[in-house]
Formats: C-alpha cells, sequence, structure tokens
C-alpha cells in the first residue's frame, strides 16, 4: 500500500514539473530595438530562432540559452542596437545591454531569409 501511494505521488510530482517545463518554453523572448529593420528577418540567436519585423525580434520557441548576454550580442550584431531583451518575467539588466550594444555594429547588415 505504501508503495502504491509513493508511486502515485511521484507520479503526480512528475507530471507538474513537465507541466511546468512546457509552460516555460512557450514564452516568447522579445527584443526591442533601438532602430526599425528595413524587411521581415530570420536571426538564429541564443538556440533560438528571432523574427524580426519593424523595431521587434520575437523568438516564440526560445530554448535555455535564449535570455543571455550572449545571446542578445548574436542578434545586435545582426540588427543593431537593442533596447530591451527577455520575456515577461526577466529581462537583461542595464550593464548586460550595454555589454550586448557594444558589439553592434552601426549600420549592422540585415540577412532578409
Amino acid at each position: 500500500m505504501k508503495l502504491h501511494l509513493v508511486l502515485a505521488a511521484a507520479t503526480a510530482f512528475a507530471s507538474v514539473s513537465f507541466a511546468a517545463v512546457t509552460a516555460d518554453a512557450a514564452e516568447p523572448v522579445v527584443a526591442k530595438l533601438r532602430d526599425a529593420v528595413p524587411a521581415k528577418t530570420k536571426v538564429i540567436a541564443g538556440g533560438a530562432v528571432f523574427v524580426c519585423d519593424g523595431a521587434e525580434c520575437v523568438a516564440a520557441s526560445p530554448s535555455s540559452r535564449t535570455i543571455a548576454t550572449a545571446a542578445c550580442k548574436e542578434l545586435a550584431k545582426s540588427v543593431g542596437p537593442v533596447d530591451t531583451f527577455g520575456d515577461s518575467r526577466k529581462q537583461l539588466a542595464d550593464d548586460k545591454l550595454s555589454a550586448c550594444n557594444a558589439v553592434a555594429a552601426s549600420g549592422a547588415m540585415v540577412a532578409n531569409r
């Protein structure tokens, strides 16, 4: 009987944990750009595909590496300076945004894919 209860509790815990991970994965990461891109563009950064349109880039299916300074730098190299970077729960701090934008070349080349 005790084994049955332990297995049931473990199964319930695993189900809740899986649901939480699934919910986290669905949260899009958004980068607000200082300047709008001239055409709709796709950029791979931080293990995710960002779709940039106007002054916003969105990664609808981010990875665990997407909200990071390195990912912001990858994006900034392609589309220029970034004003905000993150999701509804976590945003890059000002010092990390400054490091991100240090690599943004003025007049960044934008590849239209």
